[in-house]
């Protein structure tokens, strides 16, 4: 390996917006020391110290005189080589920094520090003279047990903290230095359920090429309810056994408590998880024990990607086909695409598994880049559940209304069979839109060109954009009359308003993100359903997203063209996933399923596709559609956002912009317009859609426009490789 001695220059990379890496010195008075590409180390910039990643040999552009000494080299392990080479294509790819992409890699806090030691108390005297219950519960915690600190002795013993210091006065407990305990390893001798044959070749040939270690993209492709998470459990087996680590990728770490205790069930232990909602120190203990190997498996969203595994050896990336797999703030790219560069720079296996691909990823098929394994049947014998339309042009609700009267006597039934049921609403909140009946006035975010959405169990009037929140004010702002707001559409807690008026004796819960305040919360309701002490839930996307409900038989959606409204190119693929996942949700044990639809649009080709079960007409007149107009996956997009503070200085740079963009046979430039959601967080936007035939080097075309551009410090440019949003 490349090192570096006394007296040389290395490149140092820093967790900076920057435009590239600067040079340091090894001091001359470090005669036995080293200094080794991937290290992490100490070096001063300007009057502060930052911590950076050795690249390489210093260019040496920089005056001997100018040059500082790196302070030191810390005692952690160094950064893999291809990581850093996935942090350079990155960087590259999304046209970001590279300091900006290598801080991605460096966020848990305290990473760096050495761990304070813990103290800890056990058993080291006689009891004391004037015993108390109290004092008794925690003795008797500490006799068989371990040595704890004093909170977790207090918790333990179901005592308060003063009861522990008192027994730590008397002599009766003394300190100890508690050592980091190590994450439990997964058991992966254990042997899972019993496959069916198409699970068992599947499984097979994923295992196959965990063994072989080198690059190859799979995507496992089975209908929900078919069991691929068995069938990647097989391949994460053994990668444990092979003694290299796996990473698994979820779009949503809090609601996938099911998948965690399928997990434990078959491997014994929990794996490690990695997530914004983990404590610091359980970020910084993660980080850290996956850094020296001794975590083989961790399941997280996508900030788990730029974790330090030195010998990874399976990446799988679960529900492939979700949009919130791309990060839309900072460095913006998509988790997905870059999981299969890092198993190509790591040369290993990365599998991509879903019930309904994207077509991005069915491209990749088609063009041999991919390999592609079907489970074409639900495990068990499960059928899939009958979809049918209620077309609401015939059956309108009553006014202020929602459930159509076929709904209704479907979920009538189900409760007198004992069966549960779910109904889909992707709204949150009471109301999408609260308007003056006297003006028409519509109460709008202030920072956001954005309406308010109630949310009347709340009492608040909240902006999903940016979390304004208020309360609903006592008169309107444009004319000043009172009282006199009207709630209009519905969302997620005005159809449980409806059902709980319908059906007073039935148990109902609501499942949406701004509900579910925790991981423990999820579980709990998801503990409720599977327990059977729900009769109907009332929810937005998160209840599609992998949850086992084996006594779930009914699914109504209530605005099942909600999807198909805006200009979105991916319209139709997302509102096909999206109520496919849902549907799935129905019939997974031995009852049967059915799934109604409520449509105004009966006829379109999603709600046909979907009631005749055919994914693959679905998939032909999309890739069709998609080729004719020049759009992804058959075109490359990149979307430049113009945003500032001042409207005219936004405007002015993007009319700039688009007088000087590039034009060809090849290349068209879109705009500039102001963005669907002009004002976000106070800034006005302005949006630039370049569209390439495949083929151009959409980079380098967007590296030579934007240089000839200049502009105001007070303006920001984004660029958004491969757009998934277009707001």
């Amino acid at each position: 390996m490349e090192q570096f001695g006394a007296g040389e220059l290395v490149s140092v990379l820093l967790p900076l917006p920057l435009a590239g890496a600067y040079d340091y010195r090894v001091p001359e008075d470090w005669e036995v020391r080293a200094v080794y590409p991937g290290n992490f180390v100490n070096v001063p910039l300007g009057k502060r110290h930052l911590i950076g990643v050795v690249l390489g040999k210093g260019e040496g552009a920089v005056d001997n005189a100018r040059l500082k000494d790196i302070v030191s080299i810390v005692d952690v392990p160094a950064m893999t080589e291809d990581l850093r080479q996935l942090i350079d294509w990155i960087a590259a790819y999304t046209l970001s920094a590279p300091g900006a992409v290598l801080r991605m890699a460096m966020s848990a806090p305290g990473i760096f520090e050495t761990p304070k030691p813990r103290t800890g108390y056990h058993l080291a005297g006689p009891p004391p003279e004037r015993m108390t219950e109290a004092r008794s519960r925690v003795i008797n915690v500490l006799i068989d047990g371990p040595p704890r600190s004093k909170s977790d002795l207090a918790a333990a013993a179901g005592v308060g903290v003063g009861v522990v210091s008192g027994l730590v006065s008397a002599g009766t407990l003394e300190p100890v230095e508690l050592l980091e305990p190590l994450l439990p390893k997964p058991d992966a001798e254990t042997p899972g359920p019993e496959l069916s044959g198409d699970q068992a070749a599947a499984a097979q040939a994923l295992v196959a090429a965990v063994a072989a270690s080198k690059f190859q993209a799979t995507l496992l492709d089975g209908v929900t309810g078919a069991g691929k998470t068995e069938v990647y459990f097989e391949a994460i087996a053994k990668t444990i056994r092979m003694g290299k680590q796996a990473l698994v990728l979820v779009p949503e770490i809090a609601l996938t408590l099911q998948w965690l205790k399928r997990f434990e069930q078959r491997f014994g232990v929990a794996p490690a998880e990695w997530h914004s909602d983990l404590r610091s120190s359980q970020r910084r203990r993660t980080w850290r024990a996956v850094s020296q190997g001794e975590v083989p498996v961790v399941v997280g969203a996508r900030s788990g990607l730029f974790l330090p595994f030195p010998d990874l050896g399976l990446i799988v990336v679960d529900e492939e086909h979700e949009t919130s797999f791309k990060q839309e703030e900072g460095v913006i790219y998509h988790a997905r695409d870059m999981a299969v560069v890092r198993a190509m720079k790591a040369e290993i296996p990365v599998v991509l598994a879903s019930a309904t691909p994207s077509l991005e990823t069915l491209a990749n098929i088609d063009a041999g880049r991919y390999q592609e394994l079907l489970l074409p049947e639900r495990h068990g014998g499960a059928s899939l559940p009958r979809i049918s339309a209620v077309d609401m042009r015939k059956h309108t609700p009553p006014s202020g209304k929602w459930l159509s009267k076929p709904l209704l006597t479907e979920l009538e039934k189900n409760l007198e069979a004992g069966e549960q049921s779910m109904l889909f609403l992707n709204r949150r909140g009471y109301a999408p839109l609260t308007l003056c009946r006297s003006c028409g006035h519509r109460l709008e975010c202030p920072h956001c060109a954005a309406w308010l959405v109630e949310h009347r169990r709340a009492g608040r009037l909240m902006c999903h954009h940016c979390g304004f929140a208020s309360t609903l004010p006592d008169a309107c702002p444009e004319c000043e009359s009172e009282a006199n707001f009207a709630a209009c559409g519905p969302g997620v807690e005005r159809l449980a308003e409806e059902v709980a008026e319908l059906f007073p004796e039935a148990r109902m819960a609501v499942m949406a993100s701004d509900t579910i305040s925790s991981p423990s919360a999820a579980a709990e309701l998801v503990r409720q359903m599977a327990e059977h002490e729900i009769d109907i839930l009332i929810g937005t996307q998160i209840v599609a997203k992998g949850h086992h409900f084996p006594g779930l038989t009914l699914v109504g959606v209530i605005d099942a063209d909600l999807g198909l409204n805006g200009g979105d190119l991916r319209a139709a693929e997302r509102t096909w996933q999206v109520l496919s996942q849902v549907a799935g949700r129905a019939g997974r044990a031995e009852k049967p399923g059915r799934v109604l639809l409520q449509t105004y649009l009966p006829e379109h080709p999603v709600m046909k596709t979907l009631m005749a079960a055919d994914r693959d007409g679905f998939v032909a007149q999309e890739k069709a559609a998609r080729r004719e107009h020049g759009m992804p996956p058959y075109a490359r997009l990149a979307g430049i956002i113009v945003s500032g503070e001042n409207e005219r200085e936004v405007a002015a740079t993007a009319q700039k912009l688009g007088r000087s963009a590039p034009r060809s046979n090849d290349v068209t430039v879109l705009g500039p317009a102001p963005a669907p959601l002009n004002i976000l967080r106070g800034r006005y936007r302005h949006r630039l859609l370049l569209r390439a035939r495949r083929g151009v080097d959409v980079q380098s075309t967007l590296r030579k426009w934007l240089s000839q551009s200049s502009h105001s410090n007070h303006v920001r440019i984004q660029v958004d490789i491969d757009p998934v949003s277009f707001f």
